[in-house]
């Protein structure tokens, strides 16, 4: 009725394989292919790719931003920076090294490929389809050591590392800010408007738009569109969702703040990248991802979770749990042709 096995159908053909060759020249549509199953806010999918010789620009598509919870666009970079990520790892299964840059003139986020003899795919690599925001709730259970080690390890970058949170007691405390920040969110009818524009209440709405969260990815009844968003008003209420997170974070292994040293466009992008790396890294084990933001949305409660981890300076930019837990339906993507730009700003003719 509400498209489903469309749905499942289209996420399948987005998820295949990584293509691993890498004797042959760079395949373009697979690097942008998988650049685009980067994580974004909202699936909000802010970005353009313009191709060159041996570079990916990747740009910001500002009429894709969310100007109330996302005012100086942060959010809208470091999903730029977690394209960008993907690329790296795209291009070492393809044989070729790649370095991310920004550019000042233009600010676009620049990837430059060069071939490296004996770069291969690697586990991140392969990851790439299988990586998502698993919105649904987690099995109990603790991380291993060496896992946690490992996360950390990946999520650290220029300036930026990212600090893990399992103990009961300091989850708890993160939940009494993220039950602040809901309070705060949720009570603002313009937000509460932005956010339900992007929700896409059954999986036919979501095909028709290849964006926006989906209600199938996290295990809710499909409504018609109308009468979902009649309902949010009553349903996207600052108890209801502080009783979901609290719920989700309990069944959780731990939480991950990535801190960065500046509060800034670069270092947006350094997050993104090291927030993409963390989480094609515990794809790779087995564990599941998802932010819970909000805290970091409101700025007076940002200013006192970073006060509470003793930040020194630091500026917490991302917050995500994680644990183990089982695939969910996959989000989609718009069209390859819808986010290719031509150098005079255009699309190709499609």
């Amino acid at each position: 009725m509400f498209g489903t096995a469309a749905y499942d159908r289209a996420a399948r053909e987005l998820r295949r394989p990584v293509l691993e060759d890498t004797t042959s020249p760079l395949d373009r549509g697979e690097l942008l292919r998988l650049a685009t199953l980067a994580a974004s806010s909202h699936n909000t999918q802010p970005w353009k790719f313009e191709h060159e010789p041996m570079a990916m620009r990747v740009q910001p598509d500002f009429t894709r931003r969310c100007p109330i919870v996302d005012p100086d666009d942060g959010h809208l970079w470091k999903s730029l920076g977690c394209a960008a990520e993907n690329l790296v790892h795209a291009a070492a299964a393809q044989g070729h090294r790649a370095r991310v840059s920004l550019d000042p003139r233009r600010g676009d986020v620049v990837v430059a490929f060069e071939r490296s003899p004996g770069l291969h795919a690697t586990e991140l690599s392969r990851a790439i389809p299988h990586r998502q925001c698993t919105r649904q709730p987690y099995e109990t259970g603790r991380l291993e050591a060496d896992e946690l080690r490992q996360l950390e390890q990946v999520g650290r970058g220029e300036g930026v590392r990212v600090a893990l949170f399992t103990a009961a007691r300091e989850c708890e405390q993160v939940l009494e800010y993220l039950a602040a920040a809901n309070q705060a969110q949720l009570s603002d009818r313009a937000l509460r408007a932005e956010l339900t524009a992007w929700i896409r209440f059954n999986p036919r709405a979501a095909l028709a738009t290849g964006d926006g969260l989906c209600g199938h990815t996290s295990g809710r009844p499909a409504l018609p569109t109308a009468l979902g968003r009649r309902l949010a008003r009553f349903v996207l209420t600052p108890a209801a969702q502080t009783a979901i997170d609290a719920s989700h974070v309990r069944a959780s292994a731990g939480l991950a703040v990535f801190l960065a040293a500046r509060d800034a466009l670069p270092s947006w992008v350094e997050v993104g990248r090291a927030a993409e790396r963390f989480a094609l890294c515990a794809t790779t084990l087995g564990i599941r991802t998802a932010f819970l933001n909000p805290v970091i949305e409101v700025r007076p409660l940002r200013a006192q979770l970073e006060s509470w981890l003793g930040a020194r300076g630091e500026h917490a930019l991302l917050l995500m749990r994680f644990g183990y837990g089982r695939p969910a339906p996959f989000s989609l993507r718009r069209p390859l042709a819808a986010v290719v730009v031509r150098p005079d700003g255009g699309h190709p003719a499609t």
